[in-house]
Protein backbone atom coordinates (compact mmCIF):
# COMPACT_ATOMS: atom_id res chain seq x y z
CA UNK A 1 0.00 0.00 0.00
CA UNK A 2 3.25 2.48 0.94
CA UNK A 3 4.58 1.80 -2.69
CA UNK A 4 1.35 2.72 -4.49
CA UNK A 5 0.73 6.28 -2.38
CA UNK A 6 3.83 8.21 -4.22
CA UNK A 7 2.65 7.32 -7.41
CA UNK A 8 -1.50 7.94 -6.92
CA UNK A 9 -0.58 11.34 -5.57
CA UNK A 10 1.57 11.98 -8.41
CA UNK A 11 -1.48 10.96 -10.74
CA UNK A 12 -3.72 12.87 -8.57
CA UNK A 13 -1.42 15.80 -8.33
CA UNK A 14 -2.47 15.67 -12.20
CA UNK A 15 -6.58 15.96 -11.72
CA UNK A 16 -6.85 12.17 -11.90
CA UNK A 17 -10.14 11.31 -10.49
CA UNK A 18 -9.21 7.72 -9.67
CA UNK A 19 -6.15 7.96 -8.26
CA UNK A 20 -8.27 10.72 -5.60
CA UNK A 21 -10.85 7.86 -5.05
CA UNK A 22 -8.42 5.73 -4.74
CA UNK A 23 -6.50 8.04 -1.98
CA UNK A 24 -9.54 8.73 -0.44
CA UNK A 25 -10.89 4.72 -0.05
CA UNK A 26 -7.23 3.89 1.52
CA UNK A 27 -7.76 6.76 3.79
CA UNK A 28 -11.36 7.68 4.54
CA UNK A 29 -11.50 4.94 7.46
CA UNK A 30 -8.48 5.87 9.33
CA UNK A 31 -9.21 9.55 8.88
CA UNK A 32 -12.73 9.20 10.26
CA UNK A 33 -11.38 6.84 13.00
CA UNK A 34 -9.25 9.56 14.13
CA UNK A 35 -11.72 12.54 13.91
CA UNK A 36 -14.53 10.09 15.84
CA UNK A 37 -11.94 9.86 18.41
CA UNK A 38 -11.33 13.31 18.80
CA UNK A 39 -14.46 15.46 18.38
CA UNK A 40 -16.60 12.43 19.68
CA UNK A 41 -18.87 13.46 17.21
CA UNK A 42 -20.08 11.65 14.30
CA UNK A 43 -21.44 14.14 11.77
CA UNK A 44 -18.35 16.23 12.91
CA UNK A 45 -16.03 13.55 12.01
CA UNK A 46 -17.77 13.07 8.81
CA UNK A 47 -17.79 16.69 7.73
CA UNK A 48 -13.85 16.70 9.06
CA UNK A 49 -12.89 14.29 6.63
CA UNK A 50 -14.77 15.68 3.93
CA UNK A 51 -12.99 18.80 4.28
CA UNK A 52 -9.85 17.16 4.97
CA UNK A 53 -9.92 15.54 1.57
CA UNK A 54 -11.13 19.11 -0.03
CA UNK A 55 -8.03 21.25 0.75
CA UNK A 56 -5.57 17.84 0.09
CA UNK A 57 -7.00 18.44 -3.31
CA UNK A 58 -6.54 22.28 -3.41
CA UNK A 59 -3.01 22.13 -1.54
CA UNK A 60 -1.62 19.00 -3.10
CA UNK A 61 0.89 20.67 -5.53
CA UNK A 62 3.02 21.93 -1.41
CA UNK A 63 3.51 18.71 -1.02
CA UNK A 64 7.04 18.25 -1.77
CA UNK A 65 7.37 14.43 -0.81
CA UNK A 66 4.76 12.49 -2.20
CA UNK A 67 5.59 9.56 0.38
CA UNK A 68 4.54 11.56 3.10
CA UNK A 69 1.27 11.82 1.55
CA UNK A 70 -0.36 10.13 4.42
CA UNK A 71 1.16 12.39 7.40
CA UNK A 72 0.49 14.94 5.49
CA UNK A 73 -3.17 14.34 5.62
CA UNK A 74 -3.49 13.81 9.00
CA UNK A 75 -1.93 16.88 9.89
CA UNK A 76 -4.70 18.72 7.79
CA UNK A 77 -7.07 16.46 9.49
CA UNK A 78 -5.72 17.25 12.89
CA UNK A 79 -6.38 21.23 11.91
CA UNK A 80 -9.62 20.87 11.28
CA UNK A 81 -9.84 18.69 14.69
CA UNK A 82 -8.55 21.58 16.47
CA UNK A 83 -10.69 24.31 14.59
CA UNK A 84 -13.75 22.07 15.56
CA UNK A 85 -12.84 21.56 19.07
CA UNK A 86 -12.06 25.48 19.54
CA UNK A 87 -15.01 26.04 18.27
CA UNK A 88 -17.49 23.97 20.51
CA UNK A 89 -19.23 26.00 22.77
CA UNK A 90 -19.97 23.55 25.04
CA UNK A 91 -17.69 20.97 26.05
CA UNK A 92 -21.15 18.03 26.33
CA UNK A 93 -21.98 19.04 22.64
CA UNK A 94 -18.37 18.48 21.25
CA UNK A 95 -18.22 15.15 23.86
CA UNK A 96 -21.77 13.37 22.69
CA UNK A 97 -21.93 9.44 23.11
CA UNK A 98 -20.86 8.04 19.35
CA UNK A 99 -21.11 4.21 20.70
CA UNK A 100 -24.14 3.21 17.87
CA UNK A 101 -21.35 2.88 14.35
CA UNK A 102 -23.06 2.13 11.48
CA UNK A 103 -22.53 2.11 8.00
CA UNK A 104 -18.65 1.70 7.42
CA UNK A 105 -17.55 3.33 4.15
CA UNK A 106 -15.82 0.17 2.94
CA UNK A 107 -17.65 -3.40 4.66
CA UNK A 108 -13.78 -4.89 3.92
CA UNK A 109 -11.95 -3.03 5.60
CA UNK A 110 -11.69 -3.69 9.03
CA UNK A 111 -12.25 -0.74 11.76
CA UNK A 112 -10.08 -0.34 14.98
CA UNK A 113 -12.65 1.68 16.54
CA UNK A 114 -15.79 -0.92 15.69
CA UNK A 115 -13.58 -2.98 17.59
CA UNK A 116 -12.82 -1.34 20.50
CA UNK A 117 -16.79 -0.18 20.31
CA UNK A 118 -18.12 -3.59 20.65
CA UNK A 119 -15.90 -4.63 23.23
CA UNK A 120 -17.14 -4.95 26.87
CA UNK A 121 -15.40 -1.98 28.50
CA UNK A 122 -15.59 -0.03 25.60
CA UNK A 123 -17.52 2.77 26.61
CA UNK A 124 -15.86 2.83 30.02
CA UNK A 125 -12.56 3.41 27.84
CA UNK A 126 -14.08 5.81 25.72
CA UNK A 127 -15.21 8.03 28.72
CA UNK A 128 -11.51 8.12 30.43
CA UNK A 129 -10.34 9.32 27.00
CA UNK A 130 -12.26 11.79 26.67
CA UNK A 131 -11.11 13.41 29.94
CA UNK A 132 -7.70 13.56 28.71
CA UNK A 133 -6.47 17.13 27.20
CA UNK A 134 -7.00 17.29 24.12
CA UNK A 135 -3.08 17.26 22.68
CA UNK A 136 -3.06 14.10 24.63
CA UNK A 137 -6.01 12.43 23.08
CA UNK A 138 -5.30 13.83 19.59
CA UNK A 139 -1.59 11.85 20.25
CA UNK A 140 -3.14 8.61 21.69
CA UNK A 141 -5.41 8.19 19.15
CA UNK A 142 -2.98 8.58 16.44
CA UNK A 143 -0.43 6.54 18.11
CA UNK A 144 -2.97 3.35 18.85
CA UNK A 145 -5.88 3.87 15.99
CA UNK A 146 -3.64 5.41 13.50
CA UNK A 147 -0.83 3.33 14.09
CA UNK A 148 1.75 6.54 13.69
CA UNK A 149 5.22 6.64 14.35
CA UNK A 150 5.93 9.43 16.87
CA UNK A 151 7.75 11.15 14.29
CA UNK A 152 4.39 11.10 12.15
CA UNK A 153 2.80 12.45 14.74
CA UNK A 154 5.42 14.74 15.16
CA UNK A 155 4.65 15.52 11.84
CA UNK A 156 1.04 15.48 12.19
CA UNK A 157 0.90 17.69 14.85
CA UNK A 158 3.88 20.23 13.85
CA UNK A 159 5.48 19.63 17.36
CA UNK A 160 8.89 18.21 18.47
CA UNK A 161 8.82 14.44 18.52
CA UNK A 162 10.12 15.13 22.26
CA UNK A 163 6.50 16.73 23.10
CA UNK A 164 4.70 13.69 21.42
CA UNK A 165 6.57 11.30 23.31
CA UNK A 166 6.10 13.50 26.42
CA UNK A 167 2.08 13.75 25.51
CA UNK A 168 1.65 9.92 25.26
CA UNK A 169 3.62 9.17 28.48
CA UNK A 170 1.17 11.80 30.23
CA UNK A 171 -2.08 10.66 28.61
CA UNK A 172 -1.02 6.97 29.52
CA UNK A 173 -0.23 7.84 33.09
CA UNK A 174 -3.74 9.64 33.31
CA UNK A 175 -5.12 6.72 32.23
CA UNK A 176 -3.54 4.61 34.58
CA UNK A 177 -4.63 6.88 37.43
CA UNK A 178 -8.18 6.97 36.58
CA UNK A 179 -8.16 3.32 35.69
CA UNK A 180 -6.96 2.59 39.34
CA UNK A 181 -9.25 5.58 40.55
CA UNK A 182 -12.20 3.52 39.34
CA UNK A 183 -11.24 -0.03 40.74
CA UNK A 184 -10.92 1.69 44.02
Amino acid sequence: MSETIPLLVHAARHNDEDAWDQLFRMHQLRLFTYALGFTRNRAAAFDIVQETFARAVTHVAGLRDDSKFTPWLFGIAHQRCIQHFRGAKREDALFEEAADIEGEPDPGTPDPFRALVTSEDARSLQALIEQLPAPQRSALLLHVLGEFSLEEIAEVSDVPVGTVKSRLHNAKRAMRAMISKEAL
